[in-house]
């Protein structure tokens, strides 16, 4: 009975303290807080849960966290986002539609490099949204491509969040998740385009103006030193030049020489990066941190243990047991935010499934995919607020438009947990 107690404290602790407005991580905090006075004394688990904070950031591993965050925010200032969607928009050449295929690929090739979809959404969002409204685009339809697309650069690596499952699963080698997420992403990204061309036909929208060859060539050129950031990071990271968190401050190092040799970064301009880079990762680590004090608070009452017992006891068959796995993290998406939800469920959840035979690289993959659908979703989703905000318009008048591309992202999701292979296949080629 007591080990029910714990977590029916854990749950009405954490959805109140959420309901009345408390910040996610001080909700996390306090409601793991609360669970562990079902056993030990007050003092000693205000104690115990300063611990664990302190101990959960005791990691190298996260250092990479920081880097990466400062990475992209010297890219979303630095002018590369600009030469990436004047790659993407010659690509697609005189396709009717073409700034939402341009959309797609330049948040994919974005996203990739700065690793994060908030970050993707401003940029993208923010120099593609009047050159849409200037072409007679729906506001609302540019809005929802954006927002959608943009979470592909949690699962194209480098990734933050994949970082962060490493973490939370006991060491899952972070080269193998970076290159495991390169076909999902890209899957992603295809029936992104495809549910984009049936609103493009749709909308009859205009084609966009043909491309040279040789302007091709030239818009590449301009691109490539960005996206040899790709090749550099993940390069040496798979190849053991380097580690993860010695990639994420090479990319910083290249980021900022990149940005000034274009020009768009000057010395004055560093202090408000380093800023606003040191408040996010305040953040999130501040998330982070109490979330591992949570994780530690529900192992120390055997919540993953009953909890993995019950999901065992409903089947044997490992589909199944993802397909549930999947429905409740859609549904802790809609309220919680990636990163103390990875960090949360995943102790809970993989337990389960490596009973069950599942790779623990197919599943961090499912996880973050899952995910990426939470982000764009009302009433917390951080990239849904930021597509809504560049694009000048309102979730109520954007939920609608974004429907279509939930359930192109849906599609995905079910594809790549039936099939491992769409995950374990380059890993195993690489030897990861």
């Amino acid at each position: 009975m007591e080990e029910y107690l714990s977590i029916l404290i854990l749950i009405v602790s954490f959805i109140i303290l959420m309901g009345i407005g408390v910040p996610v991580a001080w909700a996390l905090g306090f409601s793991s807080f609360l669970t562990l006075t079902v056993t030990i004394a007050s003092v000693p688990s205000a104690t115990t849960i300063a611990q664990r904070m302190g101990v959960g950031l005791d990691s190298f591993a996260l250092l990479a966290i920081p880097f990466f965050i400062l990475a992209g925010e010297i890219m979303n200032k630095g002018g590369i986002a600009n030469r990436l969607i004047n790659l993407a928009k010659a690509m697609t050449g005189k396709l009717p539609g073409g700034l939402l295929y341009v959309n797609v690929i330049a948040a994919m090739l974005f996203g990739a490099i700065a690793g994060s979809a908030a970050a993707a959404a401003s940029a993208i969002g923010g120099i593609l949204a009047p050159r849409m409204e200037k072409e007679g685009y729906p506001r609302e339809l540019g809005a929802a491509v954006n927002i959608t697309a943009s979470t592909t650069g949690l699962i194209i690596p480098p990734s933050n969040v994949l970082i962060v499952y490493s973490l939370a699963s006991g060491g899952v080698s972070i080269a193998a998740l970076f290159i495991a997420g390169y076909i999902p992403g890209l899957l992603i990204g295809l029936f992104l385009m495809i549910t984009a061309a049936i609103f493009i036909k749709k909308h009859n929208l205009k084609p966009g103006e043909p491309t040279s060859a040789k302007e091709l060539g030239t818009k590449f050129l301009a691109a490539f030193p960005s996206l040899m950031l790709l090749v550099v990071v993940i390069g040496g990271i798979v190849v053991g030049v380097f580690t993860a968190t010695e990639a994420s401050a090479i990319a910083v190092v290249y980021t900022l020489v990149l940005s000034f040799i274009y020009g768009e970064i000057k010395l004055k301009n560093l202090p408000s990066i380093l800023l606003k880079s040191s408040e996010t990762t305040a953040i999130v680590m501040l998330l982070i941190a109490t979330s591992m004090s949570m994780s530690w608070a529900m192992s120390s009452e055997n919540i993953p243990q009953s909890i993995s017992s019950a999901l065992l006891s409903m089947s044997d068959n490992k589909f199944m047991i993802l397909i549930m796995i999947n429905l409740i993290l859609l549904f802790v998406g809609t309220f919680m935010d990636m990163t103390p939800a990875v960090l949360i469920f995943t102790p809970i959840f993989l337990p389960a499934v490596v009973t069950l035979g599942i790779d623990p690289i197919h599943f961090g993959i499912m996880m973050v995919l899952n995910l990426c659908i939470g982000v764009c979703t009302p009433p917390v989703g951080s990239v849904l607020f930021v597509g809504v905000g560049v694009a000048k318009t309102s979730i109520a008048k954007v939920f609608f438009p974004l429907l279509p591309f939930f359930f192109a992202m849906l599609l995905g999701l079910l594809l790549i947990t039936l099939i491992p292979e769409l995950t374990l296949w380059l890993p195993s080629v690489f030897g990861l």
